[in-house]
């Protein structure tokens, strides 16, 4: 299998490692963190890039690219920390484009692509510790539509959207629903997040919606598995960066008279940090490589993928901590916010202990010597 990257992704590597490391630097990061974690000039800027339009095919106004691409750009983006949700983008353009009507696709995915609209899932619901099926929202016929009533957590930039693609049930089938912030009925709490960024709790109180699919249950697995995928690939650019800043450290950081880097022990351990980062950054290409795949393979392997990137973020936030002793916690120094968005992204579109559960029950009928 070849594992070469196109002329065209590395430029693409390029062009957005050149903006992180030039546009979004991290006193800019912390002033929009404390703003409030959602900068919409920044927003703007990855627009202006064309990367809001990543999934969103050519017709449409988008770049009609892939999972490779999606997931070279969510490495650079998790390098510089981005707080800004450009993985929900990729999830809207590939949902509108891949279930909703002409009507619907014509009406948002143009918006969608140039970044005018932001469209965010809302599928989360306390209880449900993750699992997809586990929705109280309800949904019903009205005239000109439909009107959705739920309670939906921890949305990505809910306060800040244009729109959200909602679950909620209809006559007992999942349905996928689309509705606009400013609607009647539609009320939101925002706060920041654990890595700096931006959600809210979001109502919808007989809300008018759109109808995306009635192929609710399928279309949510699609675009949670598409959130677990970029969620990887942006851990690894977390991870590589966050062990290049433990490395300068222990290089220019002094005791006894010598650098720490020269402490055997303390090498050790950077070296199991490196060979998590490879073990995540490989399971990370796995899960992009099968994002195309059917569905029932698709799955088994975001929960492989996830399980692996939960331990390796665990494990290399803490040592990153460990190594650099006090300072390492503390909110004026870079790897602390490293380690915060590590958290935070380790327990994004299911935890480790979920996604264990999730490999677990898909293995049972083959696992074991006398399979």
């Amino acid at each position: 299998m070849d594992f070469d990257f196109s002329d065209d992704q590395e430029q693409l590597r390029d062009a957005v490692r050149k903006y992180v490391d030039k546009g979004y630097t991290f006193d800019r990061r912390r002033a929009a963190e404390k703003a409030g974690g959602f900068d919409a000039a920044a927003y703007a800027e990855l627009a202006e890039l064309g990367l809001t339009g990543l999934y969103v095919p050519e017709d449409d106004g988008g770049m009609g690219m892939g999972p490779i691409e999606g997931m070279v750009v969510m490495e650079e983006l998790g390098r510089g920390m981005v707080m800004e949700p450009l993985a929900q983008s990729l999830i809207a353009g590939a949902v509108l484009a891949g279930y909703a009507d002409a009507a619907t696709r014509a009406a948002w995915l143009p918006g969608v692509a140039s970044g005018e609209k932001l469209v965010t899932l809302a599928y989360q619901e306390r209880g449900s510790r993750y699992a997809l099926d586990a929705i109280a929202g309800k949904a019903h016929q009205a005239p000109g539509g439909y009107v959705l009533n739920a309670t939906k957590s921890i949305v990505a930039a809910g306060d800040k959207a244009d729109a959200y693609i909602v679950s909620a049930k209809v006559n007992s089938v999942m349905g996928l629903f689309l509705v606009e912030r400013e609607s009647a009925g539609v009320s939101t709490r925002g706060y920041n997040t654990q890595g700096g960024g931006r959600a809210a709790e979001v109502a919808f109180k007989n809300a008018p919606a759109t109808l995306i699919t009635t192929q609710g249950q399928s279309a949510l697995e699609h675009a949670v598995d598409i959130g677990i995928a970029a969620t990887c690939a942006e851990a690894v650019g977390v991870m590589d960066k966050t062990l290049d800043i433990t490395a300068e450290y222990m290089n220019t950081r002094k005791q006894f008279g010598v650098a720490i880097s020269s402490f055997q022990a303390l090498r050790h351990r950077m070296a199991d940090m490196k060979m998590q980062l490879e073990l995540a950054r490989s399971m990370s290409y796995y899960a992009s490589l099968k994002l195309n795949a059917p569905a029932p393979e698709r799955r088994a392997a975001m929960a492989r993928a996830k399980y692996q990137l939960g331990t390796s973020m665990r494990f290399i936030s803490q040592q990153a901590v460990q190594l650099h002793g006090g300072i390492g916690v503390t909110d004026e120094y870079i790897v602390s916010h490293y380690f915060r968005k590590l958290t935070e992204l380790e327990m994004s579109f299911g935890d480790t202990l979920h996604h264990l559960g999730e490999v677990s029950a898909r293995i049972q009928d083959t696992a074991g010597v006398f399979a």
